[in-house]
Order: structure tokens, then sequence, then C-alpha cells
């Protein structure tokens, strides 16, 4: 006699796919890239060198999202730009003055963004 499988909980019906058509094929999901979608932020790009021993830096202030989605954005504007920089206490520091090609960069990925200072 065969057994019939018994759901102990919610997470094996998740393998499973209900639908009332039996040719059914369910679309894969697609990963979200940003929690917040990027025309719903407004960033600010900081061009700043005050307690950095007179070093100048870009920073971007503002974003909304997680930790993880933020590094991932840091490293992307430090990697088409070109130069160093870190991720701390929710902003993004890019080394030296860059603040129109990270503006550029930002509002073609559909950030709205505002120049703020010097």
């Amino acid at each position: 006699m065969s057994k019939k499988k018994k759901f102990n909980d919610f997470s094996d019906l998740a393998k499973h796919v209900f639908a009332e058509h039996p040719d059914y094929i369910p679309e894969p999901d697609k990963p979200k890239e940003f929690e917040v979608e990027p025309a719903k932020q407004y960033l600010e790009a900081h061009f700043s060198k005050k307690g950095r021993g007179g070093k100048v830096v870009t920073v971007i202030k503002g974003f909304e999202g997680s930790v993880q989605e933020l590094k991932k954005l840091g490293k992307e504007l430090k990697n088409k730009i070109g130069v160093g920089g870190s991720v701390k206490d929710g902003e993004i520091i890019i080394q030296g003055n860059n603040r129109d090609k990270v503006v550029e960069l930002l509002q073609s990925k559909g950030f709205k963004v505002k120049k703020i200072g010097g």
C-alpha cells in the first residue's frame, strides 16, 4: 500500500502549484533591484572636505533601502567612476570631487538627485 504524503508545515506546500487550469505555468519572480523604487527616492550629492584632513569627497545622502542595497550601489558607483570610497552611517562616500559624474550615474538609474554645497 502506498502512503499518502502528509504536509508537516507550510514550507512543504510552497513546493506545489495550485491552479485551476491544468496547463498553468507560473512565471518566475523577477528579483527587485531596490526595495524602494529609484524614481521615488530623492538623493542629495554633497561636496565636503570637513573633518577629512582637507581632502575632498562626494557624499550621497538620503538613500532609502537596506544596507546591502546601499553597499551594492556604493560599489557600483566607485567602480564606474574608478575611485575609492566607503559606505558609512547610511551614506555613500566617494573620494574626490566627482559630484557631476555621480549625479549623472544616479540619474541614469532613475534616482532624483540634487546637488548641495560647494
